[in-house]
């Protein structure tokens, strides 16, 4: 794994090779698992692009899957754009990076690991620094000194997407591991190939469907999704992936 310690604490981020590979209920399940594994939990959502009025967030996922210690959303937007652009349709002040660095460190005091829920992709324009130049979820990690998790797809096509992360990661040497999401209960030939190409850089494989899941089956299930880097106690890939149903 890429500069990938043993258990992983202070704050962590979350992003993805893209939007819906399952982020939020990869936080909801490090949440769990940090906190059966008895450490105070907070999640940090910077931005919420496309949240109509009365929608559920995905913080409010989190709280319903995981109910850690504390959950916020900093900023919200009704348009499903980027932050940065979602905030100038919505006439409102875009996101100051080092704004959300003193929020995501201030519950860095008060807990022992606070997971980044990011939006989109590592490199989505999420606001802007004080001179104005935007910023994204690599510039927060760079800023916070933490080590970020890459959420992709299972299936056909996510190897280059991934590649692709890892390097901008490891160019901004930020740490970083790989969690697979919604695998599928019937593997293919092409997702027993992916995890085999993965395997060194993977810390965790979600089942397709986790998400809806009642929250105490949720809770009794997450530690078995997760290397020990996420406080999980996974570590045999084939094993789990064999019997997920």
């Amino acid at each position: 794994m890429r500069g990938v310690s043993d258990a992983w604490t202070g704050p962590v981020l979350v992003t993805g090779t893209d939007s819906g590979v399952g982020k939020t209920i990869l936080t909801a399940a490090v949440a769990v698992a940090a906190q059966a594994a008895g450490l105070r939990v907070s999640v940090v959502k910077p931005a919420q692009p496309g949240l109509p009025d009365g929608a559920v967030s995905d913080v409010d996922i989190v709280r319903a899957l995981a109910a850690p210690a504390a959950a916020r959303t900093i900023a919200t937007y009704p348009e499903p754009l980027s932050p940065l652009a979602a905030a100038r349709v919505a006439q409102v002040e875009p996101l100051e990076l080092y704004a959300v660095v003193d929020t995501v460190r201030e519950q860095a005091e008060q807990h022992d690991v606070v997971l980044v829920d990011g939006a989109g992709g590592l490199l989505v324009p999420m606001g802007v620094r004080p001179s104005g130049e935007p910023w994204t979820v690599a510039d927060l990690a760079v800023s916070l000194g933490a080590p970020a998790v890459v959420v992709a797809r299972a299936g056909f096509g996510t190897l280059n997407h991934i590649a692709l992360t890892l390097e901008a990661l490891s160019r901004r040497a930020v740490p970083a591991g790989v969690v697979l999401g919604a695998w599928p209960a019937e593997p293919e030939l092409q997702h027993w190939a992916n995890l085999t190409d993965l395997v060194d850089d993977l810390v965790g494989v979600l089942p397709d469907g986790a998400g809806a899941m009642e929250p105490g089956v949720f809770g009794r299930s997450a530690p078995g999704w997760l290397t020990p880097s996420l406080h999980g106690v996974l570590d045999d890939w084939r094993a789990w992936a064999e019997n997920i149903d």
